[in-house]
């Protein structure tokens, strides 16, 4: 159907008369004719007198296809880092990502809340591994122990906001919706995200770093990290480490300068509520508010005097981060009876059992363990027959992360050094103090809760991306991840003998 013209006619610019009247020329001042003395100029009223609206010309761009292709043309290099690491990691992702994993812990619980329970029908769940049972005893909840009660209820035993994000999917689908892919594609947005990360810190000056080293940073994260092989699975404990990342490449663009307290809480609530370690990142917010440098002790010093704006910032952080954690606190009061617990108290039937009564969840006994895991672990090598394998609780993050050997030995210390050093210490610690090393794995899978920060650790580090050392490193850490996608077999896989 053809558009209908209007009928008002439109006077051409020359003809239009100008609404101010000309300047005499004088003898010193002669105005020799020029073409855009013919132009109209606007009148001094023509500012306040309202003007008939612009039409838009017939056969025009629809308004959403031009937003969306400003979007796109803005952020074109994020739209092509996700596409790349989708197809990469929907391959090696392989047979699983055509089908749902076997421990799809969320779906389970989404659908639950769908049904208009907190807990799980325990006359649905796919396996026995890592979910929590409670049995109320004399009053309080304990483990469920010896043989199934009726009265006894079950949860999923981690962080629930994966399950918040899965929700409108679910509901869709139900119990059938495939966790695998769906975590592939939040691999592929996080690639994408720690890459607008990098271009913001760019843009900042935070770091000096172009785009063409940028995006190889975010290819590196994609597939020179654990990373790699966690995105690819699906399954309760990769997926939710593979959403941390996405979450904390958000909470760091808005917690930088702690430019945006409220945007910066919210999304360090969301990362807590993902994953528990990350409640130890909220040190970089809280550094950036104090003291953001680069004369930090200085910045300390005054703060006695001149404490408001940084409260102001800190009040602002908890005012975004609140909502989130304090509905998490009245679940897990309600699940467990504690507004910290999660649920791994309270494993069903688990080999880590033992260890949890007798020391803890967290304990200095566990501490040589993961330290192995983390660091001492090396493949295995048979020669008869040939053969190179892994230890399924770890290898060795100088492996795994090569890149670690160019932090130790930076070639400058920019203004955000310390403050991430930090925030990798204190990220680090809970999974060096932990029960369980992450078995079974391929490395130390922990380690991906601080992993942007050791690589933006890298990109403020000076260190070239083209020289000669850094390209053998980067390219042991791909070789070696592209081994942990192709090889590792995980405990669902590994009982089922998938």
């Amino acid at each position: 159907m053809s558009r209908s013209k209007s009928k008002r006619p439109r006077p051409s610019p020359v003809e239009a008369p100008s609404t101010v009247p000309p300047v005499p020329a004088t003898a010193s001042e002669p105005i020799p004719p020029t073409p855009e003395s013919s132009t109209p100029l606007a009148s001094p009223t023509a500012a306040v007198e309202p003007s008939p609206p612009a039409t838009p010309p017939a056969g025009g761009a629809h308004p959403v296809r031009s937003a969306v292709r400003l979007w796109l043309s803005a952020y074109r290099v994020e739209v092509m880092l996700f596409l790349v690491a989708f197809a990469v990691l929907a391959s090696f992702s392989s047979q699983r990502f055509l089908r749902q994993s076997a421990a799809p812990h969320f779906i389970y619980q989404a659908q639950s809340w769908l049904e208009g329970r907190l807990d799980v029908d325990p006359q649905v769940l796919p396996n026995l591994e890592d979910w929590a049972c409670v049995r109320v005893v004399d009053g309080h909840k304990v483990r469920c122990e010896g043989r199934l009660l009726r009265d006894d209820r079950w949860f999923v035993s981690f962080p629930s906001f994966p399950a918040v994000v899965m929700l409108p999917f679910v509901a869709l689908h139900g119990y059938q919706f495939n966790d695998t892919s769906f975590g592939v594609f939040v691999g592929a947005l996080a690639v994408a995200l720690f890459y607008s990360l990098l271009r913001f810190l760019a843009q900042e000056g935070e770091t000096e770093r172009n785009r063409n080293d940028n995006v190889a940073l975010s290819l590196v994260l994609s597939f020179g990290t654990l990373f790699f092989y966690c995105a690819i699975r699906g399954e309760v404990w990769f997926g939710a480490q593979v959403m941390g990342v996405a979450l904390t490449c958000l909470y760091v663009r808005n917690a930088v300068k702690a430019r945006r307290p409220v945007l910066a809480g919210v999304f360090f609530s969301m990362a807590v509520l993902t994953r528990t370690p990350l409640v130890f990142a909220g040190l970089f917010f809280v550094l950036e508010a104090l003291c953001p440098g680069p004369d930090r002790l200085a910045q300390l010093k005054a703060l006695p005097t001149a404490w408001k704006p940084a409260l102001r910032k800190l009040v602002l952080f908890g005012a975004g981060a609140a909502p989130l954690a304090l509905l998490a606190a009245a679940y897990n009061v309600y699940r467990f009876g504690k507004p910290g617990e999660f649920g791994h108290s309270y494993f069903y039937n688990n080999r880590v059992n033992a260890d949890i009564d007798r020391f803890g969840l967290f304990n200095l006994e566990y501490l040589s363990r993961n330290i192995q895991a983390a660091f001492l672990k090396l493949p295995q090598v048979s020669l008869s027959p040939p053969r190179l394998s892994y230890d399924p609780h770890g290898l060795s993050l100088l492996l795994t992360l090569p890149l670690l050997v160019f932090l130790l030995f930076p070639r400058t210390r920019p203004r955000l050094h310390w403050p991430l050093w930090l925030t990798v210490a204190v990220c680090a610690l809970p999974g060096l103090f932990y029960q369980n090393t992450g078995y079974m794995q391929f490395g130390f899978r922990f380690s991906l809760d601080y992993t942007p920060y050791l690589l933006l650790l890298f990109a403020i580090g000076g260190w070239s991306l083209r020289n000669r050392a850094v390209i053998a490193v980067l390219a042991l850490g791909v070789l070696v991840n592209f081994w942990g996608a192709v090889a590792f077999r995980g405990y669902t896989e590994f009982v089922r003998n998938w």
